[in-house]
């Protein structure tokens, strides 16, 4: 399908995977937890804080922290009672260390923004998804080097591994398949760490993306990875009954590497936007899910809910829409009964764990935990300040709310949910701000503040319009001015972080022939400056009929993604 495009727009394209990140604040932006083996104390990953929070859980007190050089982006407890922490950007590390002493032990290098450490159950072997790399390292923790990488599929964000070590489950954030393809999905890569090869994928149902968490049940035997469905193949003409975002988790067997099913959080009138982490009780009784955007947990009585996914399997009635497995996934009612959604004080959940009979989740945006007795509906949730409140500047608070599904009618989504990190989510939508039966790519917002028009066909003069008009016409809300001024600023906070493709901080190889390529074939006359743009549109005919060997085009491609 031929387009007319901004040239900036068919760059971004092209860099798609490029990242960017807010300029600090001097916030702590906890991320993730882990509780020890006898769940007296936890370990919080404070990312912007360049440092691990220790809560001991019988006081409700920040006992001490753990200093590091970088900021921590996700952790994890061994069997040998050491930490492992994945830290860094691009030069990404793997540290160990001694939570008694909160001394290092070893660093080990990895890939480009490091995530989701697991540790064998031997504890000889971790293994780290390197997010913008797509690969996974594996590590061997004797000689404290990285032995190997598996490739996987786009931007791997959580990791699992089954209870014998020999299969690791890895959720890829974004599907790596065309946008206009018949099925866009999400999928779990499913490694065999023996072999040292991926011998499968799991794909999730069309319109999966933005996979967050995942955890597994005690028993080994069952894995959940929560996400967001969109309904992109829909116009975007309204919101209720999950329209155009539905928030979910979907349900792997192990042993099968297969899905079971995938069931929504949302209910009929009130969306769950941005699912995050997720923690299954030791004694097989509870599933706790983090709905980042409205600022809940969901409490899931695991066993009801397997029953009931079992029987709707075998083609029982067990809702008054699901009397079938193949409804399960449209079914706004499938967790009635089942589940209680608690509100959290504290803005943005992120990581869950459980320990001591209490879910605890990292509140991003408010620098705290949020504690939840799991067994006892009728306690209040509490609160544990992680550090020293600090006043939020106009790019945080643009930041929270653009992760916020509060701004959004009945809750369904936030702007993170088409912009997971402000970049993209991977599928096609039908805006109605150029017309009807047009869809195209969700944008990056990398230097959107800095272009003039934007949206794809340069719809909208500026983005300070895009984000009123985002706020009206797609969260089909009313907010304050003072709202849209502020997401403005976090939008221009955003920066580049160096490209995955770039060698030691060089074009590649094939790079450098791809620069040439693009002198040689006249791009650089108008992809000019720092933006590679000239800001005007034409009718690109999505790259064909230039001449070009499909060598010679992958090398161009490898360039452009180095920028």
């Amino acid at each position: 399908m031929r387009q007319i495009l901004t040239r900036t727009a068919w760059v971004l394209v092209c860099i798609a995977l490029s990242a960017a990140h807010a300029v600090a604040d001097e916030t702590l932006s906890p991320q993730a937890l882990a509780a020890d083996k006898e769940g007296k104390t936890l370990y919080v990953a404070c990312t912007a804080g360049k440092a691990l929070a220790v809560v001991d859980v019988a006081s409700g007190k920040v006992a001490r922290t753990i200093s590091l050089r970088d900021n921590p982006n996700d952790l994890t407890m061994g069997g040998d009672g050491k930490l492992y922490v994945t830290t860094g950007g691009a030069e990404g590390k793997l540290v160990v260390i001694d939570p008694a002493a909160g001394r290092t032990l070893a660093t080990v290098a990895v890939g480009h923004t490091p995530m989701a450490p697991v540790v064998s159950p031997e504890g000889k072997t971790a293994y780290v998804c390197n997010r913008f790399n797509g690969d996974v390292s594996t590590i061997d923790l004797a000689t404290g080097k990285e032995v190997s990488r598996v490739r996987v599929l786009r931007e791997p964000v959580a990791a699992r591994l089954s209870a014998d070590g020999g299969t690791l489950f890895v959720a890829n954030l974004l599907p790596a398949v065309p946008a206009d393809a018949d099925y866009v999905s999400a999928a779990v890569t499913v490694v065999d760490t023996r072999k040292n090869a991926v011998v499968g994928q799991i794909l999730l149902p069309s319109g999966s993306t933005g996979l967050r968490g995942m955890t597994m049940t005690a028993d080994g035997k069952t894995l959940f990875v929560t996400h967001t469905l969109g309904r992109y193949q829909l116009p975007t003409t309204q919101l209720e009954r999950g329209w155009m975002n539905t928030n979910a988790v979907s349900v792997i067997d192990v042993a099968g590497r297969k899905i079971i099913n995938t069931v929504l959080l949302d209910d009929v009138d009130l969306g769950a936007a941005n699912p995050w982490g997720l923690a299954a009780g030791v004694d097989g009784k509870t599933l706790v899910v983090a709905q980042s955007g409205t600022h809940e947990i969901s409490v899931i009585d695991l066993p009801g809910l397997m029953d009931r996914l079992a029987k709707v399997a075998k083609g029982e009635k067990v809702t008054s829409v699901s009397v079938a497995a193949a409804d399960v996934p449209n079914d706004l009612s499938f967790l009635v009964g089942l589940r209680r959604r608690v509100k959290l004080p504290g803005n943005g959940p992120r990581g869950v764990a459980i320990a001591g009979g209490k879910a605890y989740a990292a509140m991003y945006f408010s620098d705290s935990l949020a504690t939840v007795e799991v067994a006892d509906a009728a306690a209040k949730p509490a609160e544990i300040v992680l550090g020293v409140r600090k006043a939020l500047t106009h790019a945080r608070r643009g930041e929270m709310l653009f992760h916020d599904g509060d701004c959004c009618f009945q809750k369904w989504q936030s702007c993170a949910s088409c912009h997971p990190d402000a970049r993209v989510d991977g599928l096609n939508w039908d805006l109605l701000n150029d017309g009807i039966g047009n869809p195209k790519n969700t944008r990056n917002m990398l230097n959107a503040h800095k272009r003039s028009p934007v949206m794809s066909l340069g719809i909208r003069d500026n983005v300070g319009t895009a984000v009123r008009s985002g706020i009206r016409f797609i969260q089909f809300a009313v907010r304050p001015e003072e709202d849209a001024v502020d997401i403005e600023a976090y939008l221009a906070s955003l920066e580049p972080v160096p490209s995955p493709h770039l060698v030691d901080g060089k074009l590649s190889e094939a790079a450098g022939r791809g620069r040439k390529t693009f002198e040689r074939a006249g791009c650089a006359s108008c992809h000019t400056g720092k933006l590679l743009t000239d800001l005007q549109a034409f009718d690109l005919g999505l790259g064909k009929g230039m001449g070009l060997t499909k060598e010679q085009m992958a090398d161009l491609i490898e360039y452009v993604l180095s920028q």
